[in-house]
């Protein structure tokens, strides 16, 4: 009885583990999307508290850049998987 449930609850584990992991590409993708959609919103704040209206421009197309970043890493995570 006791080998059944051993068995039963290891075949469950991997079938969980085998859900959920995501390859070396993937793991990249998703973290650089995440960064970029950090920097975005950094850039976005540094935009807020400028002083002149250039530095705001410059900070709003920085962000755009960033955010056009996440989206092509988003783009490449879905390409790989």
């Amino acid at each position: 009885m006791k080998k059944i449930v051993i068995v039963s609850v290891a075949a469950g584990l991997m079938g969980l583990a085998a859900c959920t992991s995501q390859t070396p590409a993937e793991n990249n993708a998703e973290a650089m999307e995440a960064n970029a959609e950090m920097a975005a919103d950094n850039f976005d704040a540094m935009a807020e508290n400028a002083t002149t209206e250039s530095n705001e421009a410059m900070y709003e197309n920085m962000a755009d850049n960033m955010e056009q970043k996440a989206d092509n890493a988003d783009a490449m995570e879905s390409d790989v998987q």
